[in-house]
Formats: C-alpha cells, sequence, structure tokens
C-alpha cells in the first residue's frame, strides 16, 4: 500500500518543527555573519587598462586586417602578462615579499569583449598594494613586449587608483548571509521532515488508523487539572448538601 502525504500534513510538520527550523537557520545566519565581518580578511581589487594598438605616423586610419591581427595578440599577450619573464620584474621592482607564481594568483586578465582593450585587474589585502601592483604589471608590459615580440603596439590607458572608502570585492558579507539564511532554513526544513520520518511514536487516533488501518470507533479525552479541580468542588458541594439534607 503506497503511504501518500498531503500538503496539510507538510504544514503541520513544520509547525510542530518550527522551533527547530528557526534555530538552525538563526545558528547559520549568526555563524556566516560573524565569519563574513570578524574572521574573513577583506581583499580589495584594483584595475588598470592597456590599449592594444599598432602605432602608425604615417596614416590615420586602420583597416580591418590590422584591427583583426591586433585582436589576435591580445590572447598571446594576456598569456605574456602573466608569465615569470612580466611577473619577475614586477616583483624586483616593487620589492614585493611573494614569488611570481604567487603575484600571478593575485591577477586576472581579460580583453573587454571583441575591443582592444585589456583589463588587468588585481587582488590583495592592502587597496594601495593592488593598485601599485597593477600599474607596474602594465608599465613593465608595455616596456619588456617592444623586446619580447619586436612591436611597440601597447600603451597604458587607464591607471588604477585607489578611491577614498573603497570597499572590498570579498567577502560580501550581506550575500553570505543571505546564503546562509536560504541554506539554513533548507536544512532546518529537511531535518524537520527527516525527524518526522523517523518518528514511529503513537500520538494521535490518526496515527492509529495508519498503523492497524482499523477505523477509530471512540476516542478517550485527557481531563485537564483544571476541569479535574472543578469537578472536584462539584462533587464536595453535592455531597455536603446531601448530608445537611439527611
Amino acid at each position: 500500500m503506497e503511504e501518500t502525504i498531503s500538503l496539510k500534513e507538510l504544514l503541520q510538520t513544520i509547525k510542530k518543527r518550527l522551533a527547530l527550523i528557526l534555530a538552525i537557520t538563526l545558528t547559520a545566519v549568526i555563524i556566516s555573519g560573524v565569519v563574513s565581518f570578524f574572521v574573513l580578511t577583506p581583499i580589495y581589487q584594483a584595475s588598470t587598462q592597456i590599449l592594444v594598438n599598432q602605432q602608425k605616423e604615417d596614416q590615420m586610419m586602420y583597416n580591418q586586417s590590422e584591427l583583426n591581427a591586433n585582436l589576435q595578440l591580445i590572447n598571446t599577450y594576456n598569456v605574456i602578462i602573466k608569465s615569470p619573464a612580466i611577473l619577475d620584474l614586477v616583483v624586483e621592482e616593487l620589492s614585493l615579499d611573494m614569488t611570481a607564481s604567487e603575484l600571478n594568483s593575485k591577477i586576472s586578465v581579460a580583453n573587454q569583449g571583441d575591443s582592444q582593450v585589456v583589463n588587468i585587474s588585481v587582488q590583495d589585502e592592502n587597496p594601495q598594494t593592488a593598485a601599485d601592483i597593477a600599474n607596474m604589471v602594465a608599465s613593465v608590459f608595455s616596456k619588456e613586449i617592444a623586446e619580447i615580440m619586436n612591436v611597440n603596439n601597447v600603451s597604458v590607458l587607464a591607471p588604477a587608483t585607489v578611491a577614498d572608502g573603497q570597499s572590498p570585492v570579498k567577502p560580501q558579507p550581506l550575500l553570505n548571509v543571505a546564503i546562509a539564511l536560504v541554506v539554513g532554513l533548507m536544512a532546518g526544513v529537511g531535518l524537520a521532515f527527516l525527524l518526522e520520518f523517523l518518528d514511529n511514536t503513537v500520538k494521535t487516533e490518526q496515527d492509529i488508523e495508519k498503523l492497524l488501518g482499523l477505523p477509530v470507533l471512540g476516542v478517550i479525552s485527557e481531563i485537564e487539572d483544571s476541569k479535574k479541580a472543578s469537578m472536584m468542588n462539584m462533587k464536595q458541594t453535592r455531597t455536603r448538601g446531601e448530608t445537611v439534607g439527611s
């Protein structure tokens, strides 16, 4: 016999375990907030832009083939920017206490759409350090690429700067708390249904009907203490009246 669960039973289970669900959700939110605000180190990001464009003095316009060639070079440049040939010089110039491999993990390079603009982003615990690294990477690359590929088609378009009151890119406390709220709520509801599924005790007449497959003919209800006291008082009053009458 296949057992089905109605929407009413689901809502009753949630209502029954509401305290547990709220406790788990609140705990997840508090832990997420404490970790996001007080444990995780804020990471800042600074970005600079370089322009890939062959310099020509004898003509003002570029044909389509030259533009396509520059766009194809961008993928090669993205690899060279993060290569030890560039990053070792950046580490040396800034006297950074890290290796080129460690610096590589802080840098991301990507061109914006199909444009000839390459965006160099650096993430660091210090916003000024992130800006200094981004600017130095762009500066070193624009100088070294002339020797590496015998071209002179890179120029710095927009240097990285540090804004007043700059906000970190991660962690994002509000987003983390929102995720923890959803995850905690899902975990609480899931645990509530699991406990309900594992609970095989008989509590109501409906449980008896499900367990035995027989209809309930009668129910002996429990008398509350207040009603018991009221009934006892009525009985004592009646007894006294009968005694006086006799």
